[in-house]
């Protein structure tokens, strides 16, 4: 017996949601959330968690009683045993996360920590090399302030907050950048250097250190765990193309 859906006058059978999912460019999610059920498919939770995250994902929700859960359960098509799938699932993917790359946060972080630092730095640039030459030796010799030139010269954004940027992590931004600014001491300007289609000079303000906080935790688990998710979607694809190129 083939399985099907009325959606207004359309009735679309079980055979045609893959073909449909693949047109509507929903395959790739599909694919994400079959690869996360595997994952967390060993993944076990107290009764009491199961209690806290029901009333969690209800309060999410906002719901406030059996009507708003029974209408919510019929929008999505869900069974009462499929909503419990749903409101525990957060929390077997976060418990996953943590057994998967919890002991590796360490030395994760302090291998990358030299990108999750943050800098203050002002910023005045042009796309004329002498004239960014002409501004930086009014800086070296005091004759105008950074700030009062990077108002009245740099073609950036920058030029409405006095040259200053930040803070904001080095991994974010140019690698050329990034690595001028890693190497230069506090209000140290640096002389005209080309990036890109500009010439820019650069004065470190401030570094900030990245501290291995309950918020970095967070993000570098997400971070790990999104990298782990497009590694195992990006060999189920090579897998199923090469399936289909030995056909």
């Amino acid at each position: 017996m083939t399985e099907e859906i009325q959606i207004g006058n359309r009735t679309i059978k079980s055979t045609e949601l893959i073909p449909l999912l693949a047109s509507y460019q929903m395959l790739p999610q599909l694919l994400r959330e079959l690869i996360i059920d595997e994952a967390i498919a060993t993944i076990e939770c107290t009764p009491e968690e199961v209690v806290q995250a029901k009333q969690q994902f209800y309060a999410e929700k906002q719901f406030t009683s059996e009507a708003d859960v029974s209408a919510w359960m019929a929008h999505h098509g869900l069974s009462t045993h499929q909503l419990d799938a749903v409101t525990v699932r957060k929390l077997k993917i976060e418990k996953f996360k943590q057994a998967t790359w919890g002991n590796k946060l360490e030395s994760h972080f302090f291998q990358h920590k030299g990108k999750l630092d943050k800098v203050i730095y002002s910023l005045l640039r042009t796309q004329d090399a002498g004239i960014a030459q002409e501004l930086y030796f009014r800086i070296q010799a005091k004759e105008q302030s950074f700030a009062d030139l990077a108002r009245q010269y740099s073609l950036g954004p920058e030029a409405q907050t006095g040259g200053l940027v930040g803070p904001i992590e080095l991994n974010a931004l140019h690698p050329a950048m990034a690595q001028m600014l890693s190497s230069t001491q506090p209000h140290q300007v640096v002389p005209p250097t080309r990036i890109a289609e500009w010439f820019v000079i650069v004065q470190l303000e401030k570094s900030i250190p990245a501290q291995l906080d309950e918020a970095m935790k967070v993000r570098l688990l997400n971070e790990l765990f999104e990298t782990w998710l497009q590694e195992q979607q990006k060999q189920i694809r090579e897998v199923s193309q090469q399936s289909q190129n030995s056909e």
